[in-house]
């Protein structure tokens, strides 16, 4: 498909591919901005000692409608183009920020978060966006900076939550509705369609998954986002709970991990990638993780606890532009959008059941999702061998994708 309109004519890719860049920062600070708030929000619409369980289940709610709509979305746009898709579902999830700064309840609340859930799938369509316009020997690097969009976006949105919280908790999130208006304009004005193979053929979500490369694939992201949201979803609760942190001090510490991780995706991962095969990276960043995992609920000094979650931050931050990278290279380019649909679908299926599970357990019992959590990275750490086998990109002849 051809590019239209004046802006997307004059745009060369790699300007397009900032232009990507930029909407999942966007999209990103949104999501941010409601992390640091929400354990508060929860509690002054009555959750009371069940707001560990709320926090799950907005978290799940939000991750439902992303694991039912993120093939949806990766298959429409394989059929009618990566631009439209990206712009309707940056609309809705402008509309879906708005409603829930708006939300005078717990169930408007969980409602508006399905409505986001299912806008915030187009991840998948940036992802597929980025692997239509780069070829396999800069793949890896294009999709680390993807990486680098999401921690730049957990960095600004909990540090704009946090300096506007003070204000009420229901500015921030009228703010990140602004944004996602402005991020529309700047996506509709600036963002070129992308030259796509033709003859497309409709692939099933289960024939997808009949390729091992990208059955195994699929699995390692469900493992590895389980694992994460463990975390997510209870750090603020530890904050409050360990040391009697205000949201905004909640904000800055998430900050400092979205920095660790937007400096590693955004920087390191050229280097790390042109010396290491991508699975090499998700194992040993899979046995940082673990580890740090079960350190956390151990730890009473902050200074420690920096430590631990910084390094923590830095596997994680390696491992995910290493499956992406994985993913795109494994998809028949044809059907890129739908596989990289069905990959995400496997993250947002983690966080359909992850938080519920985390704020179950964490109202039991305090380390048990932290537990779980690194429990679940060391099986990462295992599937990692099952990966898609491919040579680093600086001494490579040809970029493998089987296995």
């Amino acid at each position: 498909m051809t590019s239209s309109g004046p802006s997307a004519q004059r745009a060369t890719p790699r300007a397009a591919l900032r232009v990507v860049l930029g909407v999942v920062v966007v999209d990103l600070i949104g999501f941010g901005i409601v992390m640091p708030i929400l354990p508060f929000t929860v509690q002054e619409q009555g959750a009371g000692d069940a707001r560990g369980i709320w926090v799950g289940l907005l978290l799940s709610g939000y991750a439902a409608a992303q694991f039912l709509f993120a093939p949806v979305w990766g298959r429409l746009s394989d059929r009618v183009g990566r631009r439209p898709v990206m712009l309707a579902t940056i609309a809705g999830t402008a509309l879906s920020l708005f409603l829930f700064a708006l939300g005078g309840s717990l169930g408007w609340l969980l409602a508006t978060r399905i409505l986001a859930g299912g806008f915030a799938a187009n991840v998948s369509v940036a992802s597929a966006y980025i692997a239509d316009a780069t070829d396999e020997s800069e793949r890896t690097r294009w999709m680390g900076l993807i990486g680098a969009a999401f921690g730049i976006g957990f960095l600004l949105g909990p540090a704009l939550a946090g300096g506007l919280s003070p204000f009420g908790n229901r500015v921030p999130l009228f703010a990140a509705a602004g944004l996602a208006v402005v991020n529309w304009v700047h996506a509709a004005a600036r963002l070129p369609e992308t030259e796509r193979p033709k003859g497309r053929v409709a692939t099933s979500r289960r024939s997808m998954l009949s390729d091992p490369a990208v059955r195994w694939l699929c699995l390692s992201n469900l493992v590895f986002a389980l694992s994460v949201t463990q975390l997510e979803t209870v750090f603020q609760l530890f904050l409050i709970e360990r040391f009697h942190y205000a949201a905004w001090q909640v904000a800055l510490l998430m900050v400092a991990m979205a920095a660790v991780m937007a400096i590693v995706q955004g920087g390191g991962m050229r280097a790390l990638s042109a010396r290491f095969p991508e699975r090499r990276l998700v194992w040993v960043g899979a046995l940082a993780m673990a580890g740090c995992f079960v350190a956390v609920p151990e730890i009473d000094a902050i200074g420690i606890l920096l430590a631990v979650l910084a390094l923590s931050a830095i596997g994680r931050a390696v491992i995910q532009p290493s499956l992406l990278s994985l993913t795109s290279l494994s998809a028949n380019p044809s059907d890129r959008g739908a596989v990289m649909g069905a990959f995400q679908s496997a993250a947002s299926l983690a966080r359909v059941f992850g938080p519920f599970a985390a704020g179950w357990l964490y109202d039991h019992a305090l380390a048990t999702p932290f537990w779980l959590a690194g429990a679940l990275a060391v099986v990462l750490s295992l599937l990692a061998s099952t990966l898609p086998a491919r040579e680093p990109v600086a001494t490579a002849t040809a970029p493998a994708t089987g296995s």
